[in-house]
């Protein structure tokens, strides 16, 4: 096997058919230079190189070897930099789990600013529940996650990305004062649309505990797996759900007409939050500060 050493000690001989031009190339003596070439000919068991007092030239199998030692150099090379280019955020693979309700806001404009500022990066995006998320980021199964985590879990680092007031989302044709905010316990009556506490603790925690500060246990007789799956459901006018608010500046939808948004007197918050391990690296670094910016620009553009 040939090292990259090597190859770069005969791609000099062999460009400056000259060993002491060549040793000169290299920062190095003539001997060393010389020793190492005989003992790369001895090990291949082939004569690279024709050597007379008056010059040296290529055999025919030299010729052959320097285009692989070209290329051997050349894949060096470009490793280097794809090296540092990872340790320095610019390059490498990057995995994120995101919650459903993130893939209409604010993912989009978080991969707009992330692969804008990181081109090189290969980015890898799988939709989570936020229980899931969490282990899979515990796991090394995915560098990052965006989840509606409340706490920082054991062994990982979290920060907040931004809260947003719970809407009531309402069949359209119950919707009949959908303008005007309306008392939660307005909907106590009503059937709900539930998404399970093992899917999302907290998200499930919150909505639980919205229903009491309004003093009512909602009657949870639909189940969905995810607020996109609850969002149809209520469209089909099954019931009704608290979802994030930023799920009503979605792109529109074949079924929105069929869903209202209604804003309510006195919301409680949902935040959503990054969750990472602790021995972040400069991509994640990179995406975090991504998310922060997207969700900063985002809130001007929506205030």
């Amino acid at each position: 096997m040939v090292d990259v050493r090597e190859a770069r000690y005969f791609v000099a001989v062999a460009e400056e058919l000259h060993f002491g031009r060549a040793a000169e190339r290299l920062h190095m003596s003539q001997p060393p230079l010389s020793q190492a070439i005989k003992t790369l000919e001895h090990r291949l068991g082939v004569t690279l190189l024709h050597r007379t007092t008056r010059e040296v030239t290529l055999t025919a199998a030299g010729a052959v070897f320097l285009d692989a030692c070209r290329t051997l150099i050349g894949a060096s090379t470009a490793a280097d930099a794809a090296v540092r280019q990872a340790a320095d955020g610019q390059a490498g693979e990057l995995r994120i789990g995101v919650v459903t309700s993130s893939f209409s806001d604010p993912l989009p404009r978080i991969l707009e600013l992330f692969q804008r500022a990181h081109p090189r990066v290969d980015v890898r995006v799988e939709e989570v529940d936020t229980r899931v998320a969490v282990q899979s980021v515990h796991r090394r199964e995915l560098d990052v996650a965006l989840v509606r985590q409340l706490a920082t879990p054991p062994g990982l680092e979290r920060v907040t990305l931004h809260r947003e007031p719970f809407v009531l989302a309402v069949p359209a044709a119950w919707a009949d004062a959908a303008d005007e905010p309306w008392d939660l316990a307005r909907a106590a009556e009503l059937p709900w649309v539930w998404l399970p506490r093992r899917i999302s603790p907290d998200y499930h925690d919150e909505v639980v505990a919205s229903c009491r500060a309004a003093g009512f246990a909602p009657d949870a007789r639909h189940l969905a797996r995810s607020i996109n799956s609850q969002l149809a459901m209520v469209g089909c006018g099954l019931g009704v759900a608290l979802v994030p608010g930023g799920v009503a500046r979605r792109p529109e939808r074949a079924d929105d007409a069929r869903v209202r948004f209604v804003r309510l007197e006195h919301p409680a918050t949902i935040e959503l939050s990054a969750v990472w391990r602790p021995e972040t690296s400069p991509l994640v670094e990179g995406f975090v500060h991504s998310a922060r910016a997207a969700i900063s620009e985002g809130g001007a553009a929506h205030s």
